[in-house]
């Protein structure tokens, strides 16, 4: 971990960091991100009329990649050799997951980063007309490597993984609820018409 923030000066005052000194080299970073969708919304992701809401955020993700340093104050504009953008359509959700590639004097960490925070606000722009409920979760660096800070591999803590365990279990006793309401409902109404039956004899 750095002994200081490189963004402050020695008094105090917010700074872009001179990186003039340093040689381009290789760099590249990974990051994630997790959108929480129920299972009707999910279901109805064929019939948006907006056109296919992630292929839309995937886009969005890479455009909004290129424009990092325009979103973040005291981010270098760096030419991006590569960026892309994946989306894994999951059973309560959508996984988002971002590489950036570039050859220069700083890292891409923010522009990994950036990608998978607009591509996952894109997704709920496109389904918020269904839910507007939909939760962003878990924006995260995954990886970076290059530069003098070397290589760097998240990892996950036994409190992320507690809360994905929770956050399955809710929605598996949320499933579950919803299926008994529906047998309740189903078994009202036989009851009701074995009732009609019995009264038209």
């Amino acid at each position: 971990m750095a002994n200081k923030l490189s963004h402050y000066d020695d008094s105090g005052r917010a700074r872009m960091v001179d990186v003039s000194g340093k040689a381009a080299t290789r760099r590249e970073a990974e990051a994630s991100a997790f959108v929480l969708i129920k299972p009707e919304v999910l279901q109805a992701l064929p019939q948006n009329p907006k056109g296919d809401p992630l292929e839309v955020a995937r886009v969005a993700g890479i455009m909004a990649a290129k424009r990092t340093s325009d979103l973040i104050p005291l981010c270098h504009p760096l030419p991006l050799s590569f960026v892309d953008v994946k989306m894994t359509l999951c059973e309560n959700g959508v996984a988002i997951a971002t590489k950036v590639v570039t050859a220069a004097e700083t890292g891409v960490e923010m522009e990994a980063l950036v990608a998978a925070s607009v591509s996952a606000l894109t997704i709920y722009d496109m389904l918020k007309g269904l839910d507007q409920g939909i939760e962003i979760r878990e924006i995260v660096l995954e990886r970076k490597s290059g530069g003098n800070s070397g290589e760097y591999r998240r990892v996950k803590s036994d409190q992320t993984k507690s809360s994905q365990i929770r956050s399955s279990q809710i929605r598996s006793s949320q499933i579950q609820s919803s299926q008994i309401q529906s047998n309740q409902i189903q078994s009202n109404q036989i009851q009701s018409n074995q009732i009609q039956s019995n009264n038209g004899q």
